[in-house]
């Protein structure tokens, strides 16, 4: 029999469930299904915003708006136009009855739990479907998902439900760099931004002292070529840090650590033309943006909420 299951309320950006279904069955394939949910929920905010994943004799429908998701868990052969009917309802319903800076600011998961009041009378409406009353609106549904069909989540993406590291991680190389492209950090500390802005400030001097070099040489001024050279490798090195603090890349740590190398070399050569304080200032500069880097790290896993 087709049949809708269940549904839940999720937040995207940390995966909080703000609302659900209270009447799970306890089966062993609905126990399965519970796990892709929690899984799904951490992905939310890097999947697109109307999404299938088929598993097996079940089918996780969601989409997605507005920093929330709304997920549904149904047969395998619950139609398509239904499914995403039924989650169209329950996003209008929800946008109505609930500020979206609550949603936004929601702390404890389950805080909307009324509204499994409506997930319930909406539910019970579409196991029914010859009760339903809204053909028009089914048949602009059934035009808009052939005109976008859902993406269609596949297990490598997922992972496994027994724990076992996403395809993207272990298959290849090139899988690897899937997986961390898609990688966060943690939030940026206070200290993480000053040292980002004076990291910014230390290229522009650089930069100011390169140009200043060319109209040097340019005029023969004796000015010699290499110290051009340091000061432009020392511009790069400096914006190179600025994008390592703010993005996750493979080998961070050791590119930090090479780069504020550089910086040394760059600042060594250019001894003769900075005095002690200058030399200091630049120097320090690098090694607090390349500690900063090391300290924020990328993102653990997100929270377990049972959803």
């Amino acid at each position: 029999m087709s049949m809708i299951l269940s549904a839940s309320v999720i937040r995207v950006r940390d995966g909080l469930p703000l609302s659900a279904s209270t009447d799970y069955e306890q089966g062993t394939g609905m126990q399965e299904c519970r796990k892709y949910f929690k899984m799904l929920s951490r992905k939310l905010a890097q999947l697109p915003d109307r999404c299938t994943l088929k598993t097996g004799h079940y089918n996780i429908n969601f989409i997605s708006s507005m920093g929330v998701s709304y997920m549904m868990l149904c047969t395998e052969n619950y139609p398509n136009v239904l499914a995403f009917s039924f989650l169209d309802e329950l996003q209008k319903e929800f946008i109505t009855t609930y500020n979206m800076m609550k949603t936004n600011t929601a702390v404890r998961p389950y805080c909307f739990i009324e509204f499994d009041n409506f997930i319930q009378r909406t539910k019970q409406r579409y196991n029914n479907p010859r009760s339903l009353s809204t053909k028009i609106n089914l048949s602009d549904m059934q035009m808009e998902i052939k005109l976008r069909p859902p993406y269609q989540i596949s297990m490598g993406e997922l992972g496994s439900a027994n724990g076992v590291t996403s395809a993207f991680s272990v298959d290849d190389k090139g899988a690897g760099k899937i997986s961390s492209a898609h990688q966060r950090l943690e939030p940026a500390t206070l200290s993480g931004i000053v040292a980002f802005i004076l990291s910014l400030l230390c290229a522009a001097l650089n930069l100011i002292r390169g140009f200043h070099a060319i109209e040097s040489l340019l005029q023969s001024d004796g000015e010699d070529f290499n110290y051009i050279v340091a000061f432009f490798l020392g511009t790069a090195a400096c914006l190179y840090q600025c994008y390592l603090f703010v993005y996750y890349t493979g080998w961070r740590n050791v590119k930090s650590f090479l780069t504020f190398g550089l910086i040394c070399l760059c600042n060594m050569y250019l001894y003769e033309l900075r005095n002690l304080w200058q030399l200091f200032f630049h120097v320090t500069v690098g090694a607090f943006v390349t500690l900063q880097i090391w300290l924020r790290q990328a993102q653990g896993k997100a929270p377990d909420y049972d959803v």
